[in-house]
């Protein structure tokens, strides 16, 4: 769907139910632990999507047997103790951050040479970091375009006892390097200490990783400083169960707030692991009423959809910055993002997209390097540029639900997580 997509605007305060995907994030991380388990490993309600079919396409180019079941959502992976069934291959990991930095660090340390090929919008993304890690750890990387980027050649470093048992981090290109790192534990027999440097430290993604390697029997230790891999990590768990995607139920929680209705989502609750749970409270303190049932969470806008103001650090679940960005017109005061400073180099420079965007509808805000503050105002008609990135499209489509006139450019970007979002979002505003 390339065509601009029109949102229709909502009159009445809406009561929605909705079911949404499984968790991007999730699925990417127990594709590569089944691929690194000995044997058999059923995933279950796993996203299909534009990020994990290159995933999974890139696994299969790798030499491993999967299996997959699109319609009941389930994939069976056969892993190989650590191993990678081909010793030469090449890889295109697309525009997929997850798959470029958590297979870079697997065939990192490999005992096999691979060429990993990207996307024109992910080989402008930050893998310096990680090239630098695996090259402490004995591997060659040769950059093939720009240096610190992809596509590259690389030669692993075998993950013996040469590769050396300390090695430095900088998280400030993505937390991605580090959960991609703990995720190929069970390559790094002798076990490794990795020491962060640099400003961020930890982060809702790493604790995703961290809880997940927990459940496989494969508990990581953090000391505050450094993270330690122990000896000899093995992953036992034969099933997982993705959770559904709190990213994506964020956006209809956004559509209860901005319209003064209901939504509940399906099988989303408060004890589940992903960091944009904390958006909740973001709508709480913006008037929102959030409960938890026995089939999911639900929110209640303010029944007059009158948001209030807030200032929020959200660096630690920023993909729901563009959400708040988005609703953000229609509080009675100003709202100001903080600690997002990071997000100009995901799929697209996402804080200066905002910033463009609001402006272009005709809200007044302003942009700062790590920061924005947003004011009050009736958005004008128009068309929002998506600027090609999946969460830009999908947040911008609340203006719609209460300015008439208001067109999304290329929906279709929103394969890359989330197939059917504009889909079901006709589903239910034509009920």
């Amino acid at each position: 769907m390339r065509e601009p997509y029109q949102v229709q605007v909502i009159k009445e305060p809406i009561c929605w139910k909705v079911a949404v995907p499984g968790s991007k994030s999730m699925t990417n991380r127990a594709l590569l632990m089944a691929a690194l388990t000995e044997g058999k490993v059923e995933l279950e309600g796993v996203l299909f999507s534009e990020d994990s079919r290159y995933f999974l396409s890139c696994l299969v180019s790798l030499g491993f047997e999967v299996e997959i079941r699109e319609k009941e959502r389930r994939v069976t992976v056969w892993g190989h103790k650590g191993k990678i069934p081909k010793s030469e291959a090449e890889i295109d990991v697309g525009s997929a951050g997850t798959a470029a930095r958590f297979l870079t660090a697997m065939l990192g340390f490999s005992q096999g040479r691979y060429k990993i090929f990207a996307s024109d919008q992910m080989e402008k993304r930050p893998m310096a970091g990680l090239f630098e890690l695996l090259r402490q750890a004995g591997a060659t990387i040769t950059c093939l375009g720009k240096e610190g980027h992809l596509p590259v050649e690389i030669q692993g470093c075998g993950g013996g006892g040469r590769v050396p048992r300390r090695l430095n981090l900088n998280l400030d290109g993505s937390t991605q390097f580090l959960s991609g790192l703990l995720l190929i534990a069970p390559m790094i027999q002798e076990g490794m200490e990795i020491a962060l440097v640099g400003r961020r430290k930890d982060g809702a993604y790493i604790r995703i990783t961290r809880s997940m390697l927990e459940e496989a029997g494969a508990e990581v230790v953090f000391d505050g400083s450094s993270y330690h891999i122990p000896p000899q990590v093995s992953y036992g768990q034969r099933r997982y169960q993705i959770e559904p995607d709190i990213s994506a139920a964020c956006y209809f929680y956004g559509a209860a707030a901005v319209t003064g209705g209901r939504v509940l989502v399906e099988k989303v609750h408060g004890n589940q692991c992903q960091g944009d749970l904390k958006f909740l409270n973001v709508l709480e303190q913006m008037g929102c009423r959030v409960e938890e049932r026995k089939e999911g969470i639900e929110v209640m806008g303010p029944p007059d959809g009158r948001l209030k103001g807030v200032t929020v650090n959200m660096s630690d679940f920023s993909d729901q910055a563009l959400t708040l960005a988005a609703i953000a017109p229609y509080a009675s005061q100003k709202v100001r993002i903080q600690g997002i400073g990071h997000i100009r180099q995901q799929e697209c420079d996402r804080l200066s997209a905002m910033a463009e965007e609001l402006s272009r509808r005709g809200v007044l805000c302003a942009e700062e390097q790590s920061a924005i503050t947003i004011f009050p105002g009736e958005p004008k008609p128009g068309l929002v540029h998506t600027h090609e990135d999946h969460r830009v499209a999908m947040a911008f489509s609340l203006l719609g639900l209460r300015t008439e006139g208001i067109l999304i450019d290329n929906p279709g970007c929103c394969g890359k997580t989330f197939e059917q979002y504009f889909e079901l979002l006709d589903e239910l505003v034509n009920g």
